[in-house]
């Protein structure tokens, strides 16, 4: 690939993180997946990006696939390629463009406007669909059954019970600030994905976890510190933490099985499509763009009733 064709991913990158403003692990999966396809172009013999085609973008699919890359891996990858057209398409560009008029003689020939979008019809291999792992009503209750008491451990029964009374995404828990929070109405506004707003209910047992965490806060929050959860430092609480706490009390409460905070979302979830048959308001309360993100968990509800099928209806059991 040429110098020029290069800038453009930088200038990609730079869109992707400031516009965009996705999530730093979303970049960097980005990056990586473009820079695979610079490697491929390379050996291809292909100098800028408006050479390549749809076939081109199928083999490197399909040598993804050779390499050992799992099929939802191959269809990030290829989410990249897409988007990565889609800003050169937008922003009506050539990789040549911008190029200094240098005699004839020295001069490198100008490259093609990019006219289309070569990934936007190439299929991934599908992946086989997993079904998130959830906790059941009674498990939940047993975990959050954290022994009353002051600084840490009331922080850490405050986020338990937030997770699963909001649903919230790990990077939304660790972003929220004490302003986030209205415990008269009892309703928290979250930024999530996109960096798009929303505003969630907060549960009553929730909300009293969190009143007990606001009078231990004082005393442990660093001055002028905004952050909802801080640590021992006084700082805004990080993922790593929060991840380490929640297994730190799922080891504590014997459940026997690893936890870790994402677990509360599904479980949410979950429980919520299976009581209430929702989807819409399920998938509104989750932040998910797509209802097709949402479906998922009608496929845990299925489940959920078709054990209890095949443990009541008299042609379903199995004779002792």
């Amino acid at each position: 690939m040429t110098p020029a064709a290069l800038e453009w991913l930088a200038r990609f990158r730079r869109y992707m993180s400031c516009e965009r403003r996705l999530s730093a692990h979303t970049d960097t999966s980005y990056a990586r997946d473009l820079a695979a396809l610079v490697k491929f172009c390379d050996r291809a013999g292909l100098g800028d990006w408006s050479a390549l085609d749809t076939q081109h973008v199928r083999t490197f699919a399909a040598h993804s696939h050779a390499a050992g890359l799992a099929p939802r891996s191959i269809q990030r990858r290829l989410s990249a390629v897409r988007s990565f057209y889609e800003f050169l398409l937008r922003e009506g560009r050539s990789d040549g463009a911008g190029a200094s008029s240098a005699p004839a003689a020295g001069r490198r020939r100008r490259s093609e406007r990019v006219t289309r979008n070569p990934a936007r019809d190439v299929a991934a291999p599908k992946a086989a669909r997993r079904l998130p792992q959830t906790l059941d009503a009674d498990q939940m209750a047993r975990l959050l059954e954290i022994p009353a008491g002051e600084g840490l451990s009331a922080r850490d029964r405050a986020i338990m019970e937030l997770l699963y009374s909001s649903g919230l995404r790990l990077a939304e828990l660790v972003g929220l600030d004490v302003m986030s929070l209205d415990l008269k109405d009892r309703t928290v506004q979250v930024l999530g994905k996109g960096r798009k707003a929303r505003i969630v209910p907060v549960g009553r047992a929730a909300a009293q976890a969190l009143r007990v965490w606001f009078k231990a806060r004082a005393g442990v929050s660093r001055e002028q510190e905004t952050a909802l959860f801080v640590g021992r430092s006084g700082a805004r609480l990080g993922p790593r933490a929060v991840q380490a706490r929640v297994a730190y009390w799922a080891r504590r409460q014997g459940l026997g099985m690893p936890v870790h905070p994402h677990l509360f979302r599904h479980s949410f979830a979950s429980h919520l499509l299976e009581s209430s048959g929702e989807l819409r308001g399920v998938q509104e309360l989750l932040g998910h763009a797509d209802i097709s993100t949402t479906q998922i968990y009608t496929h845990l509800d299925f489940q959920h009733l078709a054990r209890i099928y095949d443990a009541t209806h008299p042609r379903a059991r199995r004779k002792a």
